[in-house]
């Protein structure tokens, strides 16, 4: 065994060994000490630095440890820790690993000394038990202390823990109803806890393992050591306080060793109390003023230099990632994980954090867990400290790889400073609360409305016609039960905002009528303090949201309806992005999967993704960004999606299916089959399969009923979609799902000629492919069929005729869809022209839209050229009409004066198409 000195002298050792072995002594005093009182480690060193100390080989030299007291366990866990930490400052400190490692690293040999520490004492004291007094007599097959649990927080349970760190713990027990020893189950395990520490905790002669905090436990260090289960839940039901919500994101049972079961039944103990349901926009304040606290403990203590607490440290960047934990894992519970850099990840992979941020904050991460190490490395000791005197901080340089201080601390600066701004950034610390305020004591119409005289003259200054409506309104509110009812908290917040409301309602065209239907979505959502909250933390998104409303009562609605979508109001860039359908679908995928098991979530979560991509085109159409075509693709596109991830959703949750892909697929019809859906469309669609199984017809109707089941049941979340059936073989009276076999006979030899006008727009949206095409060329087929041109023309006006007579026109208003020379006359003109010439060309059974099928038979010189150019214009106009008359939530009509060029054009071309009818 050779000396530090001799090792270094030998020509035998290899030189880079030699040089990475000073380097190591050089920046760690610690390991300088280790080496010169135990050649042994030396010798080790030597031998494996170039291997990474794993967590199998930390568990073999522990099996290989003679463990048989509790002194045998100290010893071997210090000597482990001893020869782990030489090892991973060597290769740290000489480049040979990642911070990746060195956290891993830390982090098993934490377990892992927890794990065996826990086995240890647990067997010994159950023995001591039995072996005394205290024991029962039928006791040789019991289950006695089986229900301890430890639980790592902080960075342990992170999975990130540093070389030199306390371990924060929370023991608990799962009480026994069988318990058959006499000693209680609470002493018992009180023992137990209180072992486990002393076998980690305690300075022998050869140092410690990890230093144990508990102060995390309920009620911290006055709470009881090792609590049941059911009081742990208790306390966190009634007493948690908010700080320990954001300890708890990274809560980790490790004892029993790590399983899905153990941590789901931690998960499923607690995630109410960690994770809202809706979105917690309450978390950045919370967070800023734990921040904040934590700033005026640093001034107070001289902490500036802290690179864990100081401005721009470690804690800012896991409070910018933990905050949209908070505020989001409710709904997303992707984001329910634990390392910071993997969060961070996601964050940017989900777009709630810009690319450049994310790296900067990762690199910035890296570099003071780094630092942060090379603290620790120097003298064992728990410190983000950096060091005063010229040796320390040129010994800090060193670790780092500067050249000198003055680099090193350049560097350091400006990351801090990178992290600081992203931290303000993130938590608004420019204070949008205050800038409110400022508003409402400049205009301050809300806190004023007993001076009626005054709020009227200040009213009608701001642009609002009717004052005395408005006011009366507002002082409505002002007096209501809702207002005076609300917690104190969101008082403050409503009264914050309206000020706001008001100023930025005075702003629109239609002021009087924004300001109310904000008011009516403000009272909407008013008892939720989070969504104020976001509101407050967020005054664009008020801009936003008055802006909607007044552009629409349907999305002022919309919104009151789903206040989770105001969350989509944050970021404008996606906001206005092109939706990218292929991302959207693997996205609703993944939180399909994601929920498994919890039909209710999943149905709520495909209603929040549906709601949310229609807010996103529906903020783009208020902005004048999207044609009405554009729109009505986007719209459609969605439903195909949805019907798509909800095919595959339910099926897999089926007990009854009998292979793993079903043959079934599902067709859509009217606007949706021609993409011309509107937002309020419900979805015309039949259901098709092709599987000789002997229980298909049975399996599928039952499929089919749960699809609709899906889509028409009412949720906390809504509605997803209303389905219409109707257009299936033989109509209410046929069967729920068809054979392709069937389809094909009814289509050839059954169906009616309205029924084939429907197929005209039919496509397959979702399913099996295969089933998809054979319907397509079964559609074809049916579409080309020579037909008698007197009769088409027969049919197609009885059926225009039976239609215009059910509906209760108003005749002194045009009806867009029903009236003569409106939308409907358009879609049966271009159905039976279809129909009358399809076998002659095969182009026009192409779905393409009532537009672009009557410019293709301008082309084909079945209809005039200039007409079909004008009906087309009409047909889009009328669109557009309708379009408009969803969003004022008004009838679909309008003057005769005002639409007379586009009905003249209409009827014109309806006379040259049917000019013979009268006459055949």
């Amino acid at each position: 065994m050779l000396s530090l000195e001799n090792l270094l002298s030998q020509s035998h050792t290899p030189a880079s060994f030699g040089a990475g072995l000073q380097h190591l002594v050089h920046c760690s005093l610690y390991a300088a000490r280790l080496l010169a009182k135990d050649t042994l480690l030396l010798d080790d060193l030597l031998q494996n630095h170039a291997e990474n100390y794993s967590s199998a080989k930390i568990q073999q030299f522990l099996q290989a440890a003679n463990i048989i007291d509790e002194q045998s366990l100290k010893k071997s866990l210090r000597q482990l820790r001893q020869r782990v930490m030489l090892r991973m400052m060597y290769r740290d400190l000489n480049g040979l690993c990642n911070l990746n490692e060195v956290l891993e690293t830390t982090t098993h040999l934490a377990e892992i000394s927890i794990q065996t520490a826990t086995s240890f004492n647990l067997a010994w004291l159950q023995a001591s038990i039995h072996a005394g007094s205290g024991v029962s007599k039928n006791t040789s097959n019991s289950k006695t202390a089986n229900g301890f649990m430890v639980v790592a927080m902080g960075k342990l349970g992170g999975a990130e823990l540093n070389v030199s760190s306390d371990i924060d713990l929370i023991f608990a027990f799962d009480a026994l109803a069988d318990w058959q020893l006499t000693t209680s189950q609470q002493d018992f395990y009180n023992q137990l806890g209180k072992k486990v520490i002393a076998a980690l905790d305690e300075v022998t002669e050869d140092g410690f393992v990890f230093r144990v905090d508990m102060r995390l436990r309920p009620f911290g260090s006055e709470g009881i050591l090792v609590p049941s289960l059911d009081a742990l839940e208790d306390y966190y039901q009634n007493s948690g306080r908010e700080w320990e919500r954001y300890a708890w994101i990274k809560g980790r049972a490790i004892f029993p060793k790590p399983s899905v079961g153990l941590q789901a039944n931690i998960d499923g103990l607690l995630r109410p109390f960690i994770f809202r349901k809706y979105l917690d926009y309450n978390a950045l304040n919370s967070m800023r003023d734990l921040k904040l606290q934590i700033h005026r403990d640093v001034l107070q203590k001289n902490q500036q230099d802290n690179i864990k607490l100081g401005r721009g440290g470690i804690r800012e960047i896991e409070f910018i990632a933990q905050v949209f934990q908070l505020i989001r894992g409710g709904q997303d519970t992707s984001l329910q994980i634990k390392p910071t850099l993997a969060v961070l990840a996601l964050l940017k992979h989900k777009g709630l954090l810009p690319e450049k941020t994310v790296n900067e904050l990762s690199m910035a991460y890296e570099f003071l867990r780094n630092l942060e190490h090379r603290l620790m490395y120097v003298d064992d000791a728990q410190t983000q400290a950096l060091p005063t005197s010229i040796d320390a901080k040129a010994r800090i340089a060193l670790a780092m790889n500067f050249a000198n201080w003055e680099l090193f601390l350049g560097k350091l600066n400006q990351y801090r400073t990178v992290v600081a701004a992203h931290f303000d950034a993130t938590f608004n610390d420019k204070n949008a609360t205050e800038k409110i305020t400022e508003t409402a004591n400049e205009n301050n119409l809300w806190q004023g409305l007993l001076e009626q005289k005054h709020a009227l003259k200040a009213l009608l200054d701001a642009g609002f016609e009717d004052a005395e409506q408005t006011l009366s309104r507002l002082q409505m509110l002002h007096a209501s039960n809702r207002y005076q009812q609300l917690p104190e908290l969101s008082r403050q917040r409503f009264d914050r905002l309206m000020p706001l409301v008001i100023q930025q309602s005075a702003l629109e065209k239609n002021a009087d009528t924004a300001l109310l239907r904000a008011i009516l979505l403000l009272e909407s959502i008013c008892r939720r303090a989070s969504y104020l909250a976001l509101f407050v933390e967020y005054p664009e998104a008020l801009h936003l949201v008055i802006k909607l409303c007044a552009a629409s009562p349907w999305l002022s609605q919309y919104l009151a309806s789903h206040p989770i979508l105001l969350d989509e109001l944050l970021d404008t860039k996606a906001l206005y992005a092109a939706p990218d359908f292929a991302a959207m679908k693997l996205q609703l995928t993944h939180n399909m999967q994601a929920l498994a098991g919890d039909t209710e979530a999943q149905m709520d979560a495909m209603r929040h993704f549906k709601h949310g991509a229609i807010l996103r085109f529906a903020a783009q159409d208020v902005a004048g960004k999207l044609a009405l075509e554009t729109l009505s693709d986007y719209l459609s596109a969605l439903a195909d999606v949805i019907l798509q991830v909800s095919l595959d959703t339910i099926w897999q949750s089926l007990k009854f299916k009998h292979i793993e892909q079903p043959k079934f697929a599902v067709i859509a019809y009217g606007k949706l089959g021609g993409k011309e859906l509107g937002y309020v469309s419900d979805l015309d669609i039949i259901f098709l399969y092709g599987d000789a199984h002997a229980d298909a017809a049975d399996i599928y109707a039952r499929f089919a009923q749960r699809i609709n089941g899906w889509f028409n049941s009412m949720t906390n979340a809504g509605l997803l979609y209303e389905t219409d059936l109707q257009l299936r073989p033989d109509g209410n009276s046929g069967l729920l799902v068809s054979s392709m076999q069937a389809f094909r006979d009814y289509q050839q030899h059954k169906a009616w000629t309205w029924e084939h006008q429907a197929l005209s727009r039919a496509r397959f949206v979702a399913g099996d492919t295969s089933i998809g095409k054979a319907f397509e060329q079964i559609r074809q087929n049916v579409l080309r069929q020579p037909r008698v041109t007197k009769q088409l023309k027969q049919d197609v006006l009885q059926m225009r005729e039976k239609l215009r007579a059910v509906q209760k026109l108003n005749a002194s208003m045009f009806d867009i869809k029903h009236a003569v020379g409106g939308i409907v006359d358009v879609e049966f003109m271009v159905q039976y022209l279809l129909l009358n010439h399809a076998h002659q060309h095969a182009q026009l059974t192409e779905n393409k839209g009532n537009i672009a099928l009557l410019k293709m038979l301008s082309q084909l010189k079945i209809i005039d050229e200039t007409l079909a150019e004008q009906v087309a214009n009409a047909y889009r106009e009328y669109r557009k009409l309708i379009h408009a008359s969803k969003l004022q939530e008004k009838p679909a009509t309008i003057t005769f004066t005002a639409i007379k060029t586009h009905q003249k054009s209409v009827i014109d071309l309806w006379n040259q198409v049917f000019k013979q009818a009268n006459n055949d």
